[in-house]
């Protein structure tokens, strides 16, 4: 069913819009976090660095998803009420300023860390805002998505943090990571429980899978990780809480841009009956 008072699959948005979701939600949150962190030197310019290379293939995933591909620059046309215009102009931004960043972060000139982190997370929220305008596809417009995709880009971000761990030592990671998660666990259950009756059967089936992934192994497993690498000083425990963290993350937004994206309908108030009067409400 493609059409009809029945939900169906949306299909403009598909593996490569995901990818624009996961790559520039991980990316954006590896510069912020890293901008919070305080950490300096080569490992603050390493960070960055991979933080901007993940947002740019983000965008390129959503680029070679255009149709024409040599019109891209029209996606800068409307910034007043385009979410994707400002997520544009965003990214505009955040490369040349996090790769001054992390120049000055490897040579010691300056510190224009905070400023990237500040653009970072200008991008996170554009983005963010992006599927919450889609009005007609029931899982994406439900205004807690935005704060379900910030706070899960975060956490990816701060997972990818904990996984370089070994190479900055920064005694914030394993904290940033915990309180990210137990947000976005949080998050996730007021989500789900205010689509509660409203989801196609399909995206409901979609929706559950991922959420199984994200608080099993995306919260439970990291935290239980965490504190293992607490109680035998093992930052391969660490890391891997990183990892999973991430993945997790990666997995819900992968499936709610790409199996739960469904329409609601067509809402019909009134049904027309052959044969009877139609009056206006």
């Amino acid at each position: 069913m493609s059409f009809g008072p029945n939900p169906w699959q949306q299909t403009q948005w598909d593996w490569r819009a995901a990818g624009n979701f996961i790559g520039g939600g991980a990316g954006s949150g590896l510069v912020m976090i890293t901008a919070l962190s305080g950490v300096q030197g080569a490992a603050a310019a390493a960070l960055l660095l991979a933080g901007l290379a993940l947002v740019g293939l983000g965008l390129a995933c959503v680029w070679a998803e255009l149709g024409r591909p040599l019109r891209a620059m029209n996606v800068f046309i409307n910034p007043r009420t385009s979410w994707m215009t400002r997520e544009s102009i965003a990214a505009s931004l955040l490369m040349p300023v996090g790769a001054a960043a992390a120049y000055f972060a490897w040579t010691g000139a300056a510190n224009i860390v905070w400023l990237a982190g500040l653009l970072a997370l200008a991008f996170i929220y554009c983005q963010s805002r992006m599927l919450q305008g889609a009005r007609g596809i029931v899982a994406w417009r439900e205004p807690l998505s935005v704060q379900l995709l910030l706070a899960t880009s975060l956490a990816e971000g701060a997972g990818l943090f904990l996984l370089a761990m070994p190479w900055h030592g920064s005694p914030l990671a394993a904290l940033l990571v915990i309180v990210l998660v137990l947000a976005r666990a949080g998050i996730w259950f007021l989500y789900r429980q205010r689509l509660a009756g409203r989801l196609a059967a399909r995206a409901k089936t979609a929706l559950d899978g991922a959420g199984r992934v994200l608080l099993v192994g995306g919260t439970l497993l990291p935290l239980l990780l965490v504190a293992a690498s607490y109680a035998v000083a093992g930052p391969v425990l660490a890391a891997l809480a990183g990892l999973l963290a991430a993945l997790a993350g990666s997995t819900m937004k992968f499936v709610l841009v790409t199996r739960a994206g469904f329409n609601q309908g067509f809402a019909l108030e009134q049904v027309p009956v052959r044969g009877a009067r139609w009056t206006a409400g």
